[in-house]
């Protein structure tokens, strides 16, 4: 049966921290899951063509979640992604850029504070919703909440990093701090 189990795992070291420290957004690309190259591990280890990557540094309160649901009834299983970011500072260049982010469904690479990158949203994009907050003191937020939402078939593909902004596979886009 392709659904049963081939590894234990034992307890492992405490070698490793939570967070992440940058999205990449890829502009909604179909077929993206279809036209990966994967290695034995499901790493993507290459794209069919070259992805253009718009990288957003992140400190503090972000994080990936991922949730898997079941239903013996249904037969089904699927996973829901959930980016959770903060931006700093309102800008007028980054409120239309945003506001086109929350109209697409882009992919979105996670890189963690481990250096693990992770796709989320490959087959079907991220919902991504912007929530601008200026505060009520001077110590709030004046920036962006953003949350995005992907529902996948599995759980998100580790990316190989020598790939990214490699020309080959990736190009990165780094925008301004304002």
């Amino acid at each position: 049966m392709a659904c049963d189990l081939e590894l234990g795992r034992k307890e492992p070291c405490k070698d490793v921290v939570g967070g992440i420290t940058s999205l990449y957004f890829i502009n909604y690309t179909s077929g993206l899951l279809t036209s990966a190259t994967f290695d034995a591990d499901e790493q993507i280890t290459a794209f069919a063509s070259a992805l253009t990557l718009y990288e957003y540094d992140v400190k503090g309160a972000n994080g990936l979640e991922e949730a898997n649901e079941n239903s013996r009834e249904n037969g089904t299983s699927f996973w829901t992604q959930t980016i959770t970011a903060q931006l700093k500072k309102l800008s007028k260049e980054y409120r239309k850029e945003l506001k086109l982010m929350a109209y697409g469904r882009p992919q979105v690479i996670v890189k963690d504070y481990n250096g693990n990158y992770l796709m989320c949203g490959i087959e079907n994009g991220v919902e991504v919703s912007v929530n601008p907050q200026t505060g009520a003191a001077m110590g709030d937020l004046s920036g962006y909440v953003l949350s995005g939402v992907g529902t996948e078939k599995t759980p998100a593909y580790f990316v190989d990093p020598s790939i990214i902004n490699d020309t080959t596979n990736t190009t990165v886009v780094v925008g301004t701090n304002s």
